[in-house]
């Protein structure tokens, strides 16, 4: 009987020490993206917002939150590239997801127009 008391024991023990828990968000290959986008002079604007539409429609794909930054990054890549109105859509889209962001973001888009 205490044999089996005990190997109850260290199997509750052992199985509530597994905890897995998924990530909040989902960050794909970002922190690659954002390193290129820093370093300058691997990839082309182009190749950079490919990346992270590809992050974006990954996350969509396996259900998941695309992580804080991922759509302002890409605003900032679709004003360096020349186009304005995608750059807006998409700081528009991290202020829905990230409400914390708005002023961060109008501040940049106020910057971008003026500049």
């Amino acid at each position: 009987m205490k044999k089996l008391l005990l190997a109850s024991g260290m199997l509750l023990a052992l199985s509530a020490c597994k905890t897995t828990t998924e990530p909040l968000y989902y960050h794909g290959e970002y922190n690659k993206a954002v390193y290129t986008y820093l370093k300058g002079d691997t990839t082309t604007p182009q190749e950079q917002i490919a990346a992270l539409q590809t992050i974006i429609q990954d996350a969509a794909a396996k259900g998941k939150k695309v992580a804080p930054g991922i759509h302002a990054h890409l605003g900032l890549l679709y004003f360096d590239s020349g186009s304005p109105a995608e750059g807006e859509q998409q700081f528009e889209q991290e202020k829905t997801l990230f409400p914390e962001s708005a002023k961060y973001l109008d501040f940049l888009l106020k910057s971008k127009k003026g500049a």
